[in-house]
């Protein structure tokens, strides 16, 4: 009964999860579109890139916009769901001063969301509801 239930089960996690990911993602990358000196800000204070002109923020946000489209729609796994767990890994990582103390609460939802993003990577082999299956697995 268990493992009747949990193939079912499981895969619609694994989406709810995915969604959720993609959500967060979405709008980190369409801030770099709307908002492109919000993104230089946030490139120079967390990761010590500076001077990033608007274009390369366009290029960056056009790569990063494909990467989401496919992690949603579940394309190559290995590649788009390990890329979008090393890219929130990183960002969670470099912000390691804001969880120093209790002035910035919200950094800490980043927590969950790389829990997710690592859970969805390890169990990307399971995550089979509304996904794109192309040829051999990445």
């Amino acid at each position: 009964m268990y493992d009747a239930q949990l193939k079912v089960q499981l895969p619609r996690a694994l989406l709810s999860l995915r969604l959720g990911v993609f959500i967060v993602m979405l709008m980190w990358t369409l801030d770099k579109f709307v908002n492109p000196s919000h993104a230089t800000g946030i490139f120079a204070n967390f990761y010590g890139i500076e001077r990033l002109g608007e274009a390369l923020i366009f290029a960056v946000a056009a790569l990063e916009l494909a990467l989401v489209l496919a992690f949603v729609a579940g394309v190559a796994k290995r590649l788009t769901y390990g890329a979008i767990l090393l890219l929130h890994g990183a960002s969670t990582l470099a912000s390691w001063n804001y969880y120093l103390g209790f002035d910035n609460m919200l950094f800490f939802a980043a927590w969950p969301m790389f829990a997710a993003c690592y859970a969805l990577y390890i169990l990307r082999d399971a995550d089979t509801l509304m996904t794109i299956k192309l040829g051999k697995s990445l």
